[in-house]
């Protein structure tokens, strides 16, 4: 059996027969990109980009415009492919170890999957690179992908360029030719047309690492915008646009248009262009501010009797997206364990039928966090906002939030500190059930673990290795063993390609944003190495280390089951040094 199958029938769904080949069913497509606050567009008002294809499809679509997601990209991601807020489904952060959906959570590719849809991805996962948590072993038939939050500078990505750089096929690694964003949306076009091809509806998410740092992009986007603002990141969203429009005109030449579900959305709120246009909103990624979180979510489906184009004001999440895509395509959404019932969207099709009055007046929760902390959130109703737990703003009167309206209005900040106090009685006793990665499994029989995925240390990024953070023993990872027996363990300072040995001091030759030349770095190195170590459970192992080599290795035999592990360095007096920032595991 499956672990898509195993999964969704814990999750209460029937594994009944694939929908038929020739079936009516509206396809579905998702694009997100990285990164792209709501004031950067055209569109929306932003007096320098140009975004004519978004425009266009924005005009034509259903716009959500008082829409939520998580501050951070990987917490958005795991309520997309959950339907669950973000500290109820596992993924609270883009590391420290709390990236990973919890374990028999039905996930919206899985469901799909399960009633006939091809499912594919195309992009950025941010979930997981390994077993069981990649996007194949969530639901997707086709996995085109890249590892960790992006390319170049994420840990696992470490200085792989953007441009003529790796991607992994199902798990097997792999080099592309060109620029990512068009890699990403050719792949994507490619399989939608053979699932058509082949009567197939299919499901389709294209989540872009464009337009996150490092903008780094071809010269004919990025050269209009110089001296105008963030050339690399505004070049970066002239080269998304001109790829979307491009998806736009092959859903028309492939007859798919009309009955393919396209929603446009992003994952935070703005990065590099709030300084110039924020589309009035106070606040950027990483906070509670309108500006961390509301972003724009476009629905388009000319078969699906949305009615006219229009904004649509209602708050609303991208949880909701899960329970709306199962009811517009006629799949029954999994019932799922019912402690998560106040934790899960809700659906907009009586938004997108044009039933207001059959959509419920609700109250919802915006939070993530490496270390989630109680009312560092906000709370959302109508149009008041809970703000860490103590600033209150009418948004309706009060768009850029500089009015704390807390002392005037305290039956409403009752009722909302009421509202979160119990919704956090149900999040706070997961906050710490760190979800493992496997070794020894047959699924990924050798793992790349790196620190992104330490416990609660920020490190998933090459600057922070440079930089040894993480202490002199680093962190640790949760990992499950799958199989008892002898393990053999590589550790490394730096990630294998580089071919770097452990005592080096190791610099990259890549640019930094807009192309210019990589500015001062600060690198640690360690001549000194001479032991490696490890400490699983209350196992422990360690051998001779030579700092002109690119790593040591240790075995250690191991019994199944969950458990912790750490690898480090240590000088030859015993002295610990840093941790192994990339180890390499394979059952011997």
């Amino acid at each position: 059996m499956s672990r898509c199958m195993l999964s969704l029938m814990i999750a209460g769904i029937a594994t009944a027969p694939a929908l038929a080949a020739d079936t009516a069913r509206p396809n579905v497509l998702i694009v997100m990109t990285d990164d792209q606050g709501l004031g950067d567009f055209s569109f929306t008002g932003n007096p320098v980009l140009k975004t004519p294809h978004l425009d266009a499809f924005a005009k034509e679509a259903v716009r959500f415009t008082d829409f939520h997601v998580s501050p951070m990209c990987s917490p958005t991601r795991g309520q997309l492919m959950s339907g669950l807020s973000a500290l109820r489904n596992g993924v609270t952060s883009v590391t420290a170890g709390r990236t990973f959906l919890r374990p028999g959570l039905p996930t919206l590719p899985e469901v799909f999957a399960q009633a006939g849809y091809r499912t594919g991805l195309f992009g950025k996962w941010h979930l997981g690179d390994h077993y069981p948590h990649r996007p194949m072993d969530k639901g997707f038939h086709e996995a085109i992908y890249h590892l960790g939050w992006g390319q170049l500078h994420s840990t696992p990505e470490f200085d792989w360029p953007l441009i003529d750089g790796r991607y992994f096929h199902n798990g097997v690694q792999k080099r592309y030719k060109g620029h990512c964003t068009d890699f990403w949306f050719d792949s994507a076009m490619a399989w939608m047309k053979e699932c058509q091809t082949q009567k197939q509806p299919f499901f389709c998410y294209i989540p872009t690492n464009a337009p996150h740092a490092p903008h780094i992009d071809l010269d004919e986007y990025i050269r209009p915008y110089q001296g105008q603002g963030p050339a690399g990141f505004f070049g970066m969203i002239a080269h998304l646009d001109k790829r979307f429009g491009d998806l736009d005109q092959f859903l028309v030449r492939e007859k798919l248009r009309d009955n393919t579900i396209v929603i446009f959305m992003t994952d935070n709120g703005g990065t590099a262009g709030v300084n110039l246009f924020n589309a009035g909103l106070r606040g950027r990624k990483t906070m509670y501010y309108e500006g961390g979180h509301r972003v724009p979510c476009w629905i388009r489906w000319p078969q699906g009797r949305l009615g006219e184009p229009r904004d649509i004001d209602t708050p609303t999440q991208n949880t909701d997206l899960f329970p709306t895509l199962c009811e517009l395509c006629g799949i029954d959404r999994p019932k799922g364990d019912p402690k998560d019932e106040p934790y899960r969207g809700q659906s907009l099709v009586p938004l997108l039928r044009g039933k207001m009055a059959d959509f419920p007046d609700r109250k919802f929760v915006v939070q993530y966090g490496q270390i989630p902390k109680k009312f560092e959130a906000c709370v959302i109703w109508g149009q008041w906002r809970l703000v860490h737990g103590n600033e209150l703003y009418d948004i309706h009167a009060d768009r850029q939030q500089k009015t704390n309206l807390a002392d005037q209005h305290s039956d409403i900040l009752t009722t909302l500190r009421d509202y979160y106090e119990q919704w956090w009685k149900g999040v706070e006793p997961l906050r710490d059930d760190f979800v493992p990665i496997s070794i020894g499994s047959k699924q990924q029989p050798v793992v790349e673990l790196n620190s992104g995925d330490w416990e609660n240390i920020y490190a998933d990024n090459s600057g922070y290795v440079r930089q040894a953070v993480g202490g002199p023993t680093g962190g640790r990872w949760h990992i499950f063993v799958e199989q008892p027996g002898e393990y053999q363990f590589t550790l490394r300072r730096w990630p294998e390609q580089t071919g770097a040995a452990l005592g080096d001091k190791y610099e990259p030759s890549d640019k930094s944003p807009d192309n210019r030349p990589p500015g001062k770095r600060t690198t640690v190195a360690f001549p000194t190495i001479a032991r490696g170590k490890i400490a699983i459970a209350t196992i422990t192992a360690e051998a001779p280390a030579d700092p002109r080599q690119t790593g040591v290795t240790l075995t250690a035999k191991l019994p199944a089951g969950k458990t912790t592990f750490k690898a480090w360095f240590a000088d030859a007096n015993g002295q610990d040094l840093c941790g192994a920032f990339y180890v390499t595991v394979q059952k011997k």
